[in-house]
Protein backbone atom coordinates (compact mmCIF):
# COMPACT_ATOMS: atom_id res chain seq x y z
CA UNK A 1 0.00 0.00 0.00
CA UNK A 2 1.51 2.95 -1.18
CA UNK A 3 1.10 6.58 1.17
CA UNK A 4 -0.14 9.36 -0.54
CA UNK A 5 2.31 11.99 0.97
CA UNK A 6 4.27 15.32 -0.22
CA UNK A 7 2.17 15.72 -3.08
CA UNK A 8 2.56 18.70 -5.21
CA UNK A 9 -0.73 20.72 -5.42
CA UNK A 10 -1.13 20.80 -8.95
CA UNK A 11 -0.69 17.02 -9.86
CA UNK A 12 -3.57 14.70 -11.10
CA UNK A 13 -2.37 11.36 -11.87
CA UNK A 14 -3.53 8.26 -10.37
CA UNK A 15 -1.49 5.92 -7.83
CA UNK A 16 -2.42 2.57 -7.88
CA UNK A 17 -5.34 0.70 -6.14
CA UNK A 18 -5.43 1.18 -2.46
CA UNK A 19 -7.23 0.33 0.68
CA UNK A 20 -10.91 0.63 -0.24
CA UNK A 21 -11.31 2.19 3.62
CA UNK A 22 -9.05 4.67 3.15
CA UNK A 23 -5.94 3.13 5.88
CA UNK A 24 -3.22 4.68 3.75
CA UNK A 25 -4.80 8.04 4.49
CA UNK A 26 -3.84 7.80 7.96
CA UNK A 27 -0.65 9.51 9.18
CA UNK A 28 -1.31 9.57 12.87
CA UNK A 29 -1.90 7.30 14.90
CA UNK A 30 -1.15 3.87 12.99
CA UNK A 31 -3.56 1.36 12.71
CA UNK A 32 -6.39 3.13 12.89
CA UNK A 33 -9.66 3.49 10.45
CA UNK A 34 -9.73 7.06 8.98
CA UNK A 35 -12.72 8.19 11.41
CA UNK A 36 -10.57 7.57 14.82
CA UNK A 37 -7.19 8.45 13.26
CA UNK A 38 -6.07 11.87 14.44
CA UNK A 39 -4.35 13.67 11.39
CA UNK A 40 -5.03 12.09 7.59
CA UNK A 41 -3.12 12.52 4.32
CA UNK A 42 -5.52 15.08 2.29
CA UNK A 43 -3.04 14.92 -0.42
CA UNK A 44 -4.83 15.89 -3.87
CA UNK A 45 -3.84 13.14 -6.13
CA UNK A 46 -5.88 10.08 -6.22
CA UNK A 47 -5.55 6.34 -5.93
CA UNK A 48 -6.97 4.10 -8.81
CA UNK A 49 -9.84 3.74 -6.34
CA UNK A 50 -10.63 6.64 -5.10
CA UNK A 51 -12.63 10.06 -6.30
CA UNK A 52 -11.47 13.93 -5.92
CA UNK A 53 -14.24 16.41 -5.20
CA UNK A 54 -13.82 19.66 -5.33
CA UNK A 55 -15.84 21.22 -2.61
CA UNK A 56 -18.43 24.02 -2.34
CA UNK A 57 -20.51 23.73 0.44
CA UNK A 58 -19.58 21.83 3.82
CA UNK A 59 -22.91 20.93 6.14
CA UNK A 60 -21.51 21.09 9.96
CA UNK A 61 -23.53 18.57 12.16
CA UNK A 62 -25.81 20.60 14.68
CA UNK A 63 -23.84 19.06 17.64
CA UNK A 64 -20.42 20.25 16.59
CA UNK A 65 -21.73 23.90 15.49
CA UNK A 66 -23.45 24.05 18.53
CA UNK A 67 -20.13 23.44 20.70
CA UNK A 68 -17.90 25.86 18.42
CA UNK A 69 -20.67 28.57 19.22
CA UNK A 70 -21.15 28.51 22.39
CA UNK A 71 -17.65 28.05 22.97
CA UNK A 72 -17.04 30.89 21.22
CA UNK A 73 -19.84 33.30 22.22
CA UNK A 74 -21.42 33.53 19.28
CA UNK A 75 -18.37 35.12 18.12
CA UNK A 76 -18.81 33.96 13.94
CA UNK A 77 -15.30 34.85 12.86
CA UNK A 78 -13.45 32.69 16.42
CA UNK A 79 -15.41 30.07 15.03
CA UNK A 80 -14.36 30.11 11.28
CA UNK A 81 -10.55 30.26 12.59
CA UNK A 82 -10.97 27.30 14.69
CA UNK A 83 -12.97 25.32 12.08
CA UNK A 84 -9.84 26.24 9.82
CA UNK A 85 -7.67 25.16 12.67
CA UNK A 86 -9.07 21.80 12.41
CA UNK A 87 -9.31 21.29 9.15
CA UNK A 88 -5.53 22.56 8.15
CA UNK A 89 -4.15 20.60 11.63
CA UNK A 90 -6.09 17.42 11.21
CA UNK A 91 -6.51 16.94 7.07
CA UNK A 92 -10.54 16.73 7.84
CA UNK A 93 -12.78 18.23 9.71
CA UNK A 94 -13.48 16.51 12.87
CA UNK A 95 -14.79 18.59 16.45
CA UNK A 96 -12.12 17.58 18.71
CA UNK A 97 -14.73 18.01 21.39
CA UNK A 98 -17.83 16.66 19.76
CA UNK A 99 -16.21 14.21 17.81
CA UNK A 100 -18.73 15.02 15.04
CA UNK A 101 -18.09 16.12 11.41
CA UNK A 102 -21.22 17.28 8.86
CA UNK A 103 -20.81 16.41 4.85
CA UNK A 104 -20.73 18.11 2.18
CA UNK A 105 -21.58 19.08 -1.40
CA UNK A 106 -19.30 19.64 -4.84
CA UNK A 107 -18.58 18.52 -7.93
CA UNK A 108 -16.26 15.55 -9.31
CA UNK A 109 -13.15 16.66 -10.19
CA UNK A 110 -11.60 13.37 -11.04
CA UNK A 111 -12.64 9.49 -10.72
CA UNK A 112 -10.20 6.71 -10.36
CA UNK A 113 -10.51 4.30 -13.40
CA UNK A 114 -11.18 1.62 -10.51
CA UNK A 115 -13.54 3.08 -8.02
CA UNK A 116 -16.52 1.17 -7.39
CA UNK A 117 -18.72 4.32 -6.38
CA UNK A 118 -19.64 5.27 -10.29
CA UNK A 119 -19.36 9.05 -10.23
CA UNK A 120 -18.38 11.24 -13.42
CA UNK A 121 -16.14 14.24 -13.79
CA UNK A 122 -18.34 17.10 -13.73
CA UNK A 123 -21.58 15.25 -11.50
CA UNK A 124 -22.69 17.32 -8.71
CA UNK A 125 -22.20 15.10 -5.45
CA UNK A 126 -23.23 15.07 -1.55
CA UNK A 127 -21.33 12.66 0.39
CA UNK A 128 -23.25 10.78 2.26
CA UNK A 129 -19.92 9.69 4.90
CA UNK A 130 -18.98 12.13 7.38
CA UNK A 131 -16.29 14.75 7.28
CA UNK A 132 -14.73 13.07 10.03
CA UNK A 133 -13.43 10.22 7.91
CA UNK A 134 -13.28 12.43 4.47
CA UNK A 135 -9.51 14.49 3.50
CA UNK A 136 -10.48 17.77 3.58
CA UNK A 137 -8.40 20.81 2.02
CA UNK A 138 -9.99 24.52 2.45
CA UNK A 139 -8.42 27.04 -0.35
CA UNK A 140 -10.15 29.44 0.03
CA UNK A 141 -10.09 30.55 4.12
CA UNK A 142 -13.78 30.53 4.24
CA UNK A 143 -13.95 33.87 3.26
CA UNK A 144 -17.52 33.42 2.26
CA UNK A 145 -18.76 32.15 5.48
CA UNK A 146 -19.49 34.61 8.44
CA UNK A 147 -19.28 31.76 11.00
CA UNK A 148 -23.05 32.42 11.96
CA UNK A 149 -24.73 28.97 10.40
CA UNK A 150 -24.23 25.26 9.56
CA UNK A 151 -24.05 25.25 6.19
CA UNK A 152 -20.51 26.75 5.12
CA UNK A 153 -19.59 27.74 1.51
CA UNK A 154 -16.11 27.17 0.89
CA UNK A 155 -13.70 26.25 -2.20
CA UNK A 156 -11.77 23.03 -1.33
CA UNK A 157 -11.15 19.46 -2.34
CA UNK A 158 -11.77 16.24 -1.03
CA UNK A 159 -11.19 12.62 -1.35
CA UNK A 160 -14.12 9.76 -0.99
CA UNK A 161 -12.44 5.94 -1.02
CA UNK A 162 -14.05 3.32 -2.47
CA UNK A 163 -16.29 2.54 0.50
CA UNK A 164 -17.54 5.97 0.85
CA UNK A 165 -21.03 6.71 -0.50
CA UNK A 166 -22.07 9.93 -2.19
CA UNK A 167 -25.13 11.14 -3.99
CA UNK A 168 -26.04 12.82 -6.87
CA UNK A 169 -27.78 15.86 -6.29
CA UNK A 170 -31.07 16.28 -7.69
CA UNK A 171 -31.33 18.97 -10.34
CA UNK A 172 -34.89 19.90 -10.07
CA UNK A 173 -33.82 20.51 -5.78
CA UNK A 174 -31.87 23.72 -4.46
CA UNK A 175 -28.18 22.52 -3.70
CA UNK A 176 -28.19 23.88 -0.35
CA UNK A 177 -31.97 22.63 0.74
CA UNK A 178 -30.33 18.72 -1.20
CA UNK A 179 -27.55 19.15 1.30
CA UNK A 180 -29.13 20.10 4.88
CA UNK A 181 -32.03 16.41 3.87
CA UNK A 182 -29.22 14.34 3.26
CA UNK A 183 -27.13 15.27 6.37
CA UNK A 184 -29.18 13.89 7.74
CA UNK A 185 -31.30 11.21 5.94
CA UNK A 186 -30.29 8.25 7.94
CA UNK A 187 -32.72 9.21 10.84
CA UNK A 188 -36.10 8.50 8.85
CA UNK A 189 -34.54 5.55 6.83
CA UNK A 190 -33.87 3.78 10.60
CA UNK A 191 -37.03 5.33 12.09
CA UNK A 192 -39.31 4.02 8.95
CA UNK A 193 -37.23 0.62 9.14
CA UNK A 194 -37.88 -0.04 12.94
CA UNK A 195 -41.52 1.46 12.58
CA UNK A 196 -42.53 -0.96 10.19
CA UNK A 197 -41.16 -3.86 11.96
CA UNK A 198 -43.31 -2.81 14.75
CA UNK A 199 -46.25 -2.38 12.41
CA UNK A 200 -45.74 -5.65 10.56
CA UNK A 201 -44.87 -8.17 13.97
CA UNK A 202 -47.75 -6.19 15.36
CA UNK A 203 -50.18 -7.60 12.69
CA UNK A 204 -49.14 -10.74 12.27
CA UNK A 205 -49.77 -11.53 15.91
CA UNK A 206 -52.95 -10.27 15.94
CA UNK A 207 -51.99 -7.56 18.19
CA UNK A 208 -54.27 -5.14 17.96
CA UNK A 209 -52.45 -2.25 19.84
CA UNK A 210 -51.51 1.28 17.63
CA UNK A 211 -48.09 1.42 16.92
CA UNK A 212 -46.48 5.26 18.63
CA UNK A 213 -43.54 7.31 17.94
CA UNK A 214 -42.50 9.98 19.90
CA UNK A 215 -39.13 12.52 18.66
CA UNK A 216 -37.43 14.22 20.61
CA UNK A 217 -36.70 17.62 18.34
CA UNK A 218 -39.21 16.84 16.49
CA UNK A 219 -39.22 20.32 14.68
CA UNK A 220 -35.17 20.10 13.11
CA UNK A 221 -33.90 18.65 10.27
CA UNK A 222 -33.98 15.06 11.47
CA UNK A 223 -36.83 15.41 13.44
CA UNK A 224 -39.02 16.29 11.12
CA UNK A 225 -37.90 13.98 8.70
CA UNK A 226 -38.34 11.42 11.29
CA UNK A 227 -41.98 12.37 12.17
CA UNK A 228 -42.98 11.93 8.53
CA UNK A 229 -41.37 8.63 7.91
CA UNK A 230 -42.58 7.21 11.25
CA UNK A 231 -46.21 8.26 9.46
CA UNK A 232 -45.55 6.70 6.37
CA UNK A 233 -44.49 3.51 8.07
CA UNK A 234 -47.65 2.94 9.54
CA UNK A 235 -47.28 4.83 13.46
CA UNK A 236 -50.89 5.60 14.18
CA UNK A 237 -49.81 8.06 16.64
CA UNK A 238 -46.79 10.26 16.64
CA UNK A 239 -45.86 12.72 19.29
CA UNK A 240 -43.15 15.66 18.58
CA UNK A 241 -41.28 16.85 21.06
CA UNK A 242 -39.63 20.48 21.17
CA UNK A 243 -38.30 22.88 23.60
CA UNK A 244 -39.90 26.49 22.65
CA UNK A 245 -42.73 28.06 21.86
CA UNK A 246 -41.29 29.26 18.51
CA UNK A 247 -40.89 25.37 17.45
CA UNK A 248 -44.14 23.98 19.07
CA UNK A 249 -45.83 26.65 16.51
CA UNK A 250 -43.65 25.66 13.53
CA UNK A 251 -44.20 22.09 13.75
CA UNK A 252 -47.59 22.26 14.42
CA UNK A 253 -48.21 24.17 11.31
CA UNK A 254 -46.17 21.40 9.41
CA UNK A 255 -48.88 19.04 10.29
CA UNK A 256 -46.29 16.32 10.71
CA UNK A 257 -47.11 15.21 14.36
CA UNK A 258 -50.62 14.11 15.97
CA UNK A 259 -49.19 15.94 18.60
CA UNK A 260 -46.85 18.68 19.93
CA UNK A 261 -45.62 18.71 23.66
CA UNK A 262 -43.70 21.58 24.73
CA UNK A 263 -40.80 19.75 26.95
CA UNK A 264 -37.39 20.42 28.04
CA UNK A 265 -35.25 17.19 26.50
CA UNK A 266 -32.70 17.43 29.45
CA UNK A 267 -35.30 17.45 32.01
CA UNK A 268 -36.39 13.40 32.35
CA UNK A 269 -39.55 13.42 34.03
CA UNK A 270 -41.05 16.44 31.70
CA UNK A 271 -40.07 14.54 28.58
CA UNK A 272 -42.18 11.50 29.93
CA UNK A 273 -45.34 13.46 30.80
CA UNK A 274 -44.91 15.05 28.05
CA UNK A 275 -45.02 11.90 25.50
CA UNK A 276 -47.26 10.07 27.82
CA UNK A 277 -49.69 12.71 28.15
CA UNK A 278 -49.88 13.68 24.01
CA UNK A 279 -50.19 9.78 23.35
CA UNK A 280 -51.99 8.05 26.19
CA UNK A 281 -49.21 5.26 26.69
CA UNK A 282 -45.98 5.72 26.69
CA UNK A 283 -44.25 5.31 22.98
CA UNK A 284 -42.93 2.11 21.38
CA UNK A 285 -40.20 4.37 19.49
CA UNK A 286 -39.10 6.98 20.76
CA UNK A 287 -36.52 8.57 18.11
CA UNK A 288 -33.46 11.66 20.17
CA UNK A 289 -33.04 14.10 17.46
CA UNK A 290 -31.23 16.55 19.89
CA UNK A 291 -28.29 18.39 19.55
CA UNK A 292 -27.51 19.11 23.43
CA UNK A 293 -26.57 16.59 25.83
CA UNK A 294 -28.23 14.79 28.82
CA UNK A 295 -31.26 13.61 26.79
CA UNK A 296 -31.07 9.97 27.00
CA UNK A 297 -32.86 9.38 30.38
CA UNK A 298 -36.16 11.32 29.26
CA UNK A 299 -36.20 9.02 26.13
CA UNK A 300 -35.62 5.99 27.90
CA UNK A 301 -38.58 7.00 30.52
CA UNK A 302 -40.96 7.96 28.09
CA UNK A 303 -40.77 4.59 26.64
CA UNK A 304 -42.60 1.68 26.80
CA UNK A 305 -41.24 -1.58 28.36
CA UNK A 306 -40.70 -3.69 25.17
CA UNK A 307 -39.85 -0.53 23.49
CA UNK A 308 -37.20 0.94 21.13
CA UNK A 309 -34.91 4.04 21.50
CA UNK A 310 -33.07 5.32 18.57
CA UNK A 311 -30.15 8.04 19.18
CA UNK A 312 -29.25 10.16 16.57
CA UNK A 313 -27.68 12.63 18.16
CA UNK A 314 -24.13 13.53 17.86
CA UNK A 315 -24.22 14.67 21.59
CA UNK A 316 -25.66 11.66 22.90
CA UNK A 317 -23.86 9.90 25.97
CA UNK A 318 -24.03 6.29 25.23
CA UNK A 319 -22.70 5.27 28.52
CA UNK A 320 -25.20 7.59 30.01
CA UNK A 321 -27.75 5.59 27.99
CA UNK A 322 -26.99 2.51 29.08
CA UNK A 323 -26.31 2.98 32.68
CA UNK A 324 -29.47 4.98 32.53
CA UNK A 325 -31.57 2.41 31.67
CA UNK A 326 -29.89 0.16 33.93
CA UNK A 327 -30.69 2.25 36.82
CA UNK A 328 -34.66 2.74 35.55
CA UNK A 329 -34.94 -0.86 35.13
CA UNK A 330 -36.10 -0.50 31.85
CA UNK A 331 -36.45 -3.12 28.95
CA UNK A 332 -35.47 -0.97 25.83
CA UNK A 333 -33.96 -1.54 22.81
CA UNK A 334 -31.21 0.99 22.50
CA UNK A 335 -29.65 1.75 18.72
CA UNK A 336 -27.72 4.47 17.74
CA UNK A 337 -28.24 6.03 14.45
CA UNK A 338 -25.14 5.20 11.95
CA UNK A 339 -25.84 7.77 9.58
CA UNK A 340 -26.29 4.84 6.66
CA UNK A 341 -29.64 2.74 5.89
CA UNK A 342 -29.50 1.48 2.28
CA UNK A 343 -31.79 3.67 0.09
CA UNK A 344 -31.91 6.34 2.83
CA UNK A 345 -31.20 9.06 0.25
CA UNK A 346 -33.66 8.24 -1.58
CA UNK A 347 -36.30 8.42 1.29
CA UNK A 348 -35.50 11.03 2.38
CA UNK A 349 -35.68 13.48 -0.93
CA UNK A 350 -39.07 11.84 -1.80
CA UNK A 351 -40.44 12.86 1.98
CA UNK A 352 -38.98 16.79 0.90
CA UNK A 353 -41.19 16.27 -2.50
CA UNK A 354 -43.72 14.49 -0.49
CA UNK A 355 -44.80 16.41 2.35
CA UNK A 356 -45.41 20.05 2.08
CA UNK A 357 -44.70 20.43 5.64
CA UNK A 358 -40.84 18.82 5.44
CA UNK A 359 -40.03 21.65 2.87
CA UNK A 360 -41.80 23.89 4.49
CA UNK A 361 -39.88 23.36 7.84
CA UNK A 362 -36.52 23.05 6.27
CA UNK A 363 -36.91 25.74 3.81
CA UNK A 364 -37.56 28.32 7.17
CA UNK A 365 -34.47 26.89 8.51
CA UNK A 366 -32.12 27.80 5.55
CA UNK A 367 -33.66 30.78 5.83
CA UNK A 368 -33.47 32.17 9.27
CA UNK A 369 -29.42 30.85 8.65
Amino acid sequence: MRALTGASSGWTGEVGVTSPVGLHRVVEPAGVLPQAAWRLDASPEIAANEVRIRVERLNLDAASFRQLWEKHRGDGDAVRAEVLEIVSTRGKMQNPVTGSGGMLIGTVEEAGRRSPLGLKPGERVATLVSLTLTPLVITDGLARWDGRSEQVPCDGYAILFARSIAAVLPADEDPQLSLAVLDVCGAPALTARVVSRYVTDRAREGDARPVTVAVIGGAGKSGSLSLAAARRAGAARTVGVVPVESERDALAAAGLADAVALADARDPVAVSTAVTTALGVPADVTVVCVDVPGCEHGAILGTADGGTVIFFSMATSFAGAALGAEGLAADVTMLVGNGYVPGHAELALGLLRGEPGVRRLFTSRLAAD
